[in-house]
């Protein structure tokens, strides 16, 4: 979406969507496939839940999701990048309850389900606040009453006082709108939005978070 938020880097193209998981891995050093797999585990997913994935990228994510899941249970992701959805759907191909969107998910999206968890992961921090806003409230009206929404990016910090092996990274390949989401308290955002029960996982010296918070009836 890098033509709607020129500061952003959420929409990925070229070189960088060719080889997208292979990036990945490297700047992880290889810890990439290991510790998204312990975040998925930590959603506790259905052999029948429906799951939505905004921003689903290359598919990845998508085919550790589809190994919770039985022959009713389904994941739908949503992405604008092309040659994300190309990846995706190369990825997925055995796996007939898997299909991508082409939508923005800062806009109204065009699906009519409900879904049992919606999983954002490494994208939030990619909009401005307002647009951020948008996102959630997609989210909360997509999932079933006491579903789980699920954000899987970096966690909140005073960037002065975090390590060097963090900021120096974090200034290097991240966008301005980065250095906003890591200052604001999510879990005040969110029950603005009548999301509760919040609890997270942290990963990487506690810089990487997965937080949980569910849709309140």
């Amino acid at each position: 979406m890098s033509a709607y938020y020129p500061q952003s880097k959420v929409e990925i193209q070229g070189f960088v969507a060719r080889h997208y998981d292979a990036l990945l891995d490297l700047v992880s050093f290889g810890r990439y496939s290991s510790f998204i797999k312990k975040s998925i585990a930590a959603m506790q997913i259905k052999p029948e839940d429906k799951i939505l994935d905004l921003g689903a990228g290359s598919g990845r994510n998508a085919c550790f999701i589809i190994e919770y899941l039985s022959e009713r249970g389904e994941l739908v992701g949503i992405d604008i990048s092309q040659e994300m959805i190309s990846h995706f759907r190369k990825k997925c191909t055995n796996h007939p309850n898997a299909k991508i969107v082409e939508a923005r998910i800062d806009q109204p999206l065009p699906l009519k389900k409900k879904f049992d968890k919606v999983f954002i992961s490494f994208v939030l921090h990619g909009f401005p606040q307002e647009i951020r806003k948008v996102i959630v409230k997609n989210a909360f009206e997509l999932l079933r009453n006491n579903g789980n929404f699920f954000i899987l990016d970096y966690n909140e910090c005073v960037y002065a006082q975090a390590s060097f092996y963090f900021k120096l990274p974090f200034k290097l390949v991240e966008c301005p709108y980065a250095f906003d989401f890591i200052r604001r308290d999510w879990k005040q955002i969110l029950a603005g939005y009548n999301f509760g029960e919040f609890k997270e996982y942290c990963f990487f010296k506690n810089y990487i978070r997965l937080l949980k918070a569910k849709k309140l009836s």
